[in-house]
């Protein structure tokens, strides 16, 4: 009886499209309400967590207890996902992205609490990552739910995917205008009314909620001692250049050292490498436990005497010996996240990338100021280097852009964060195309871009428009055998297969119709003698995009699907493109 009404409410809230938008104006809403609760409650439950944990001991007696909870945390953190939740949950913005490509916006239940858990577990107990991502894959869960409860279209399903994230992201840095945007800019989600009303308002809930739940106080807060000036800006271009450099070397390095990681089969080997490794290197350099945003805080507020006096380099104010303690952070940084992620952590990006942002800002400020006559303001730099960061990271500049502008309450670093940003996203996009969410994603054909024909054909899939109708012939059948399949076939082409569905080939009709009314043939020739083997087959596995291609470079109308060799059957131009029609009209819509 439920089940029944909601279908009749869910049928009378779509039956016109003004009732739709408004469902979607006020499911936006809901949607951010529960994201910017889920970003706090982590939030806080991370924190109260990380208290509970380290009460009694601290950092500056290089206490040995800190050796061994990353172990613990990842061990906990792979229990939960592997024998709980019995699914992979990290890389919560790729999984998204992936969702949205592959799946039609379709995320899993569980994903509206299970990253959440388990970044908690992975973060508190020391792990060098950030807990944005799974909170906006809880965010966009959130909407995913939603809209398959409401059984809403794919288009909308998407925005609503967007607003999830919006809403996390604005809760979480208090920063709605920045939340929309990283949507647009890395969810992919189209630049549209339709689309973007929805976002600003489950950013701006999120964000209420936030101020609501946790005060006025932000993540980042600050006030500039000093604005730009147009004689800093050489080296505003100097500091984009390394941005995009080290971004490239936190991709790359990261990704590289998840894949050796990946390599062992064992999971509680894999555990314990990366726990006491990561144990290790926190350790040596405390300031690498857990997001890192203390840290920051302490750093960009002229405090990195008492953060070097806490690591293995000891007590000391040489300014030669504190850079070398800034260059180790960033080296170190990227290893302890990789290590994290790869021995099964979750957490994800969003936070290494500002923390690496402000430690490269700091450090060219610092050089500048320490070997040059020229004096540079540092906590400028520290700013819009976490934008130029996290714009090469993720290349997302308009993100890294709004985001430190938001943090700063005003636009006086508005140039430089331009010139920096934009700078590392060119400098990165030149060595590497993808961003560290999309770059897996590309490899494999799943990428989602806001390019609408590329975009149409990911949301399709060979096994959706697989045609089996097809009368199959043995290879050792005869003429007249073949002549009896035709009869009962609805179409001119026979594809021949042996016992196990072997594929040898295809008869076209139309090349035997010279032969197939002449009954003195029937026993003397073979299927084998007229059948040919296309020149083109297709692979299940293959995107729709290589399967247009190979339309395109070809004369067929149909193109056998083949897989281990053996038959699965054809893919036709005529649907394909129908399909291609129908969802383009679809996605194009306002």
């Amino acid at each position: 009886m439920f089940t029944d009404l909601r279908a009749s409410l869910i049928a009378k809230l779509l039956s016109n499209s003004r009732s739709q938008r408004q469902l979607v104006l006020v499911l936006s809403l809901i949607i951010g309400i529960v994201s910017g609760l889920a970003a706090v409650v982590l939030k806080n439950t991370v924190f109260n967590t990380h208290l509970l944990i380290t009460h009694g001991f601290n950092f500056t007696d290089s206490n040995y207890l800190y050796l061994a909870f990353p172990f613990i945390g990842i061990f906990l953190t792979v229990i939960f996902a592997t024998y709980m939740i019995r699914d992979n949950i990290g890389h919560g913005v790729s999984r998204i992205l992936h969702a949205i490509s592959r799946n039609n916006g379709k995320l899993k239940k569980h994903n509206m609490y299970s990253s959440m858990v388990a970044s908690t577990l992975t973060v508190a107990f020391g792990g060098s990552v950030g807990l944005e991502a799974p909170i906006v894959l809880t965010g966009s869960s959130v909407g995913s739910y939603f809209g398959q409860l409401f059984h809403l279209n794919r288009k909308t399903m998407m925005v609503l995917v967007g607003a999830g994230a919006s809403g996390a992201i604005a809760a979480i840095f208090k920063a709605p205008i920045a939340a929309v945007i990283f949507s647009l800019e890395v969810l992919m989600i189209d630049l549209t009314m339709s689309a973007l009303i929805p976002l600003l308002i489950s950013s701006a809930t999120g964000a209420m909620v936030a101020y609501f739940l946790m005060g006025s106080g932000v993540l980042f807060s600050f006030d500039l001692s000093e604005g730009f000036y147009l004689r800093h800006l050489p080296y505003y271009v100097g500091l984009g250049l390394l941005a995009g450099m080290v971004s490239l070397y936190f991709s790359r390095f990261s990704m590289y050292i998840e894949a050796q990681m990946n390599k062992i089969n064992n999971w509680f080997v894999k555990v314990l490498i990366g726990g006491v490794a990561l144990g290790a290197l926190i350790f040596m350099l405390p300031s690498l436990y857990g997001e890192g945003y203390e840290f920051l805080h302490q750093l960009i507020n002229h405090k990195v005497d008492a953060l070097v006096n806490e690591s293995l380099l000891g007590h000391t104010t040489n300014a030669s010996l504190l850079l070398l303690f800034l260059v180790l952070i960033l080296i170190f940084k990227v290893v302890a996240m990789a290590i994290t992620t790869g021995s099964g952590g979750v957490g994800g990006v969003f936070a290494p990338s500002l923390f690496m942002g402000g430690v490269l800002g700091i450090f060219y400020a610092k050089f500048i100021n320490l070997y040059t006559m020229i004096s540079v303001p540092e906590k400028n730099m520290a700013l819009v280097g976490m934008a130029g960061v996290m714009a090469g990271v993720m290349h997302a500049p308009l993100t890294g852009i709004f985001l430190i502008a938001e943090f700063t309450g005003g636009y006086e670093l508005f140039t430089p964060l331009i010139v920096t940003a934009t700078i590392s996203y060119i400098t990165i996009s030149y060595f590497e195309p993808h961003s560290i969410y999309t770059k897996r994603l590309a490899e494999r054909g799943e990428l989602f871009t806001h390019h609408k024909d590329k975009s149409v054909l990911q949301m399709m899939h060979i096994e959706n428009h697989l045609e089996t109708n097809f009368k199959t012939i043995g290879i050792e059948a005869t003429l007249g055998d073949l002549v009896k399949v035709i009869a009962q076939s609805e179409r001119n082409v026979i594809p021949v297969v042996d016992e196990e569905n072997v594929f040898y080939g295809i008869v076209f009709i139309n090349d035997i119709r010279t032969i197939m009314f002449q009954p003195e043939l029937y026993d003397t020739i073979l299927v084998s003698e007229i059948m040919y083997m296309p020149d083109t087959l297709v692979d299940p596995s293959e995107s729709m995009e290589e399967v247009a291609r190979k339309f395109q470079e070809t004369i067929h109308y149909n193109l056998p699907v083949i897989k281990d060799g053996k038959y699965l059957g054809f893919v036709s131009r005529a649907r394909i493109f129908s399909s291609y029609r129908k969802l383009l009209k679809e996605f194009s819509e306002e």
